[in-house]
């Protein structure tokens, strides 16, 4: 695999941080705000809308550079929006920076996918996009634990400090090691829109939208869920979180790896186990072992669907895939945000903290749906293409008197 796949990993890396990162200091920034959980919970919501409306926007904008200085301006936004964050004096301004940084993770993540995906041959292109969406799982493993715990002893301005660090790491990585190719040819605001004139990318990008929010309808709350109902305190959430990390992380490249060989059966088995799972973890919610265990499996199945859907979208959209690639990394956060807001909603209305749970199964359960008419439809397709091809190709029939 390129070398350029490093710097790819090392911008998701980054990123990830600072996108899942809240979730371990949520409390002590509602804390010091004087705001409650579901409210501090918009600093998630926030940040995933942001990224639904920075990711086509700034792609759009995009197409007028060469796609290496695209990356090294959306890291540029990305330090910014964490570096506001980290000094932000009331709930507003840490809102504000939270959507600034936001902004630049849609259009990082797909202009991204598809330099990954060109860097490679074609019967390689999940494999390599897992790779740079590997940056984002070790995110899970390292950054996020790492700077929950910093968070909670030295102060949670101190995290978004060192994100924002993480950031310069990041953007130097793209100057040095992500190759200039020139502004793409072939790019065009109307051809890059012209994707979605296809149903499958819609599809797509719902079952992107339904299935990873799955995910985060139960990880935007783990903290309180893991200290009120499983009995853990503050400090072992970072150790929940790294376990949670690791799933991601192995579910990312084993996604990757299936999804070369079989792309929708990988997409079908990894939807039905995340739904069982999500129903699960409302009962092993209550024992610290099962809970541990069952929050790691989530992980892992929720991060086995990124390679597959990603690659879909690339597929679907072969003529122009930039902006429907980056698209679809705003819907998996449009999913973060509708689940974050759902979960809020169950917790406010007194169901309590393993509610989400339930709310994740329901919308991983209907991607699962949608999944299974997509490959219908792929199908049926498939066989339409065979026929009229059949019958251009045949030779004439024999004239009879």
């Amino acid at each position: 695999m390129p070398l350029a796949l490093l710097a790819l990993a090392i911008g998701a890396f980054g990123i990830g941080t600072t996108e899942f990162v809240i979730m371990g200091v949520l409390p002590q920034v509602a804390g010091d705000f004087g705001v409650t959980i579901p409210t501090a919970g918009w600093l998630v919501s926030g940040y995933a809308l942001g990224v639904v409306i920075g990711a086509p926007l700034l792609t759009v904008l995009g197409t007028r550079v060469s796609r290496k200085k695209m990356l090294m301006f959306l890291m540029g936004l990305f330090i910014a929006g964490n570096a506001l964050s980290a000094v932000a004096p009331d709930f507003g301004l840490m809102l504000t920076g939270r959507i600034v940084a936001s902004l630049a993770h849609g259009a990082f993540f797909g202009i991204g996918s598809v330099v990954a995906a060109n860097l490679v041959a074609p019967q390689k292109r999940a494999s390599a996009i897992s790779l740079m969406f590997m940056g984002l799982t070790v995110a899970n493993i390292v950054g996020v634990p790492g700077g929950t715990y910093i968070g909670q002893v030295a102060g949670w301005r101190v995290t978004f400090v060192l994100v924002a660090a993480l950031g310069v790491i990041g953007l130097l990585g793209v100057a040095k090691l992500v190759p200039e190719t020139g502004r793409p040819e072939s790019v065009s605001v109307r051809g890059e829109f012209a994707a979605f004139k296809n149903a499958q990318v819609w599809l797509a990008m719902a079952m992107t939208v339904l299935g990873y929010g799955g995910v985060f309808a139960a990880i935007t709350y783990i903290t309180p869920m893991m200290t009120t109902v499983t009995g853990y305190t503050e400090g072992a959430v970072t150790w929940l979180l790294v376990l949670f990390g690791v799933g991601m992380f192995l579910g990312n490249l084993l996604g990757g790896k299936f999804a070369d060989r079989a792309l929708m059966p990988m997409l079908f088995t990894a939807l039905a186990a995340l739904t069982a799972t999500l129903l699960l973890f409302t009962v092993t919610a209550h024992d610290k072992v099962l809970a541990a265990i069952t929050l790691s499996l989530i992980g892992a199945l929720g991060f086995a669907t990124v390679p597959p859907l990603q690659k879909w979208v690339l597929d679907q959209a072969s003529a122009a895939p930039t902006l429907a690639s980056a698209a679809n990394i705003g819907a998996f956060n449009l999913g973060n945000a509708l689940a974050a807001w759902l979960g809020g909603v169950v917790i406010a209305a007194g169901l309590g903290f393993t509610a989400p749970n339930w709310v994740g199964a329901i919308l991983s359960g209907t991607a699962l749906l949608l999944a299974f008419l997509a490959a219908h439809l792929d199908r049926r397709a498939r066989g339409a293409s065979r026929v009229v091809t059949g019958s251009a190709t045949a030779e004439p029939a024999p004239a009879t008197v």
